[in-house]
């Protein structure tokens, strides 16, 4: 496999939500881990759309989502016999900051893979949002390389209308408008609604069409399945993450012409959600390889309000 061919391979794997869902979601992505190569010219965190009305009221349960700035180590856990790679390690930085009527989040990855050949990748992402608190709207630009070049952007603006669905406008890569489908849910929604459920305990699995501005091609499918709400234990390595119930959740996602929940997802995510919005002990299954993440340092952030 040219270094070429790899390249498009692995950003046909990581151009999507993959790295995003484990983050986006609520991960707690230590800021102590080595800070992962930025692709030139960051995309800064995109500004709250001007309202054009008063905000709704914050979805229940946003208040218990922490402000907090954390990194990952990726390390390779496993590899299909008949695939290409090799070798594969990372990092991935993460940030959540509460701005009153919602939340900015920073997400940086960093991974090197390596082909049975011994050709090398290098290849990075910036991935940056505003969600408001009510769930409905979503700005979100993201900026892609490889081997230090800049190979795709995505940016624009996401709107929806309850459970009715609702629209994207892009700007980049071409400015363009696409429908969301009916129950289209956000990041940080997604993570306040599986949490509720999982602490319910009276549905283990949630099917929903998820967007996160990751791509240019709208809403994917999403099956989540919940584990037993778990008490709360002590973490001296981490206080933000002592005192805190958690559950274990797999999130996989699926092409929208597949059906969620059926056929071969695109790839999954698994980790553990604590209360407060926090997660650690990732799993990203990108089908030709598998990535652990592991949670190396944990800070809280002021409120920007």
């Amino acid at each position: 496999m040219t270094k070429e061919l790899l390249a498009m391979r692995l950003r046909d794997l990581l151009g999507t939500t993959a790295a995003v869902a484990a983050l986006a979601f609520g991960l707690s992505l230590p800021a102590g881990a080595q800070s992962p190569t930025s692709p030139a010219a960051p995309p800064a965190t995109p500004p709250a759309p001007a309202a054009n009305q008063a905000p709704a009221a914050p979805l229940a349960g946003a208040e218990a989502m922490a402000s907090h700035r954390a990194a990952y180590r990726l390390n390779l856990a496993s590899v299909r016999p008949d695939g290409q790679i090799g070798q594969a390690e990372g990092t991935m930085a993460f940030e959540v900051r509460d701005a009153c009527d919602g939340w900015t989040t920073r997400q940086r990855l960093a991974l090197t893979v390596v082909d049975r050949a011994g050709q090398e990748i290098q290849t990075a992402s910036d991935y940056s949002t505003w969600e408001s608190k009510d769930g409905r709207r979503l700005r979100f630009t993201m900026t892609q390389s490889s081997q230090g070049a800049i190979s795709q952007r995505v940016s624009g603006e996401a709107e929806l209308n309850g459970e009715n669905g609702g629209t994207v406008r892009y700007e980049e890569p071409a400015a363009a408008q696409m429908t969301l489908p009916p129950g289209t849910i956000l990041p940080m929604a997604h993570t306040i609604r599986t949490l509720a459920l999982a602490r319910a305990g009276q549905q283990r699995m949630l099917v929903t069409p998820l967007f996160d501005g990751t791509t240019a091609e709208g809403a994917q499918d999403s099956t989540t399945l919940l584990s037993a709400w778990t008490a709360a234990q002590a973490n001296p390595r981490f206080p933000l993450l002592a005192d805190q119930a958690s559950a274990r959740m797999n999130i996989a996602f699926f092409n929208r012409e597949a059906s969620a929940g059926a056929g071969t997802p695109e790839y999954q995510v698994g980790l553990r959600y604590f209360a407060n919005g926090i997660a650690d002990d990732m799993k990203m299954d990108f089908g030709d390889f598998t990535l652990n993440g592991v949670l190396e340092s944990l800070d809280p952030l002021p409120h920007d309000c």
